[in-house]
């Protein structure tokens, strides 16, 4: 039986723009209906939350990234190997290979939706262009929710 879909955002709340993936969580869970939505928040992403892929119909990983060009991206995630694979903060794609090797199957769809970010310091808050990038993306993340169907959010990879 498929799971909700998972809405995982990570960041640090007292690290400036950093806090961008728990900030859209805390919109969604306020302005959008979440009835097939499970959410589920972390500093950062490790091993364990591989499990948390198990049964999912889809999962989006939502994070602050200084590599966006406009106020967010939206990409397709596929399993792979890094070098954060090692390390106590993983990838999306490294957590997702780790379900395919500890599951022998491949993931449920997953995608990413990164948001422009520009300062990290501890103790800083939202930047003022993290805070317009934030409002857009949650208002992108509220159009997928709405529509949790793994063809309109392919679709709308493709689209950004």
């Amino acid at each position: 039986m498929l799971k909700p879909v998972l809405l995982f955002g990570y960041g640090n709340l007292s690290r400036g723009d950093d806090a961008l993936g728990p900030l859209l969580l805390e919109y969604a869970e306020s302005h959008c209906g979440l009835g097939e939505v499970e959410v589920l928040t972390d500093f950062q992403l490790q091993i364990e939350h591989a499990l948390d892929l198990e049964n999912r119909r889809l999962v989006l990983f939502v994070d602050a990234s200084v590599a966006c060009v406009d106020a967010f991206d939206f990409t397709v995630l596929e399993p792979a190997r890094d070098k954060s694979y090692t390390t106590h903060a993983m990838s999306p794609a490294a957590v997702l290979d780790v379900y395919q090797s500890i599951k022998n199957q491949t993931p449920p769809p997953c995608f990413l939706l990164s948001i422009k970010a520009e300062q990290f310091e501890l103790g800083d808050g939202l930047s003022a262009n993290a805070e317009t990038n934030l409002v857009e993306a949650c208002s992108f993340a509220g159009r997928l929710l709405s529509n949790p169907d793994l063809g309109f959010w392919l679709t709308q990879a493709n689209a950004v």
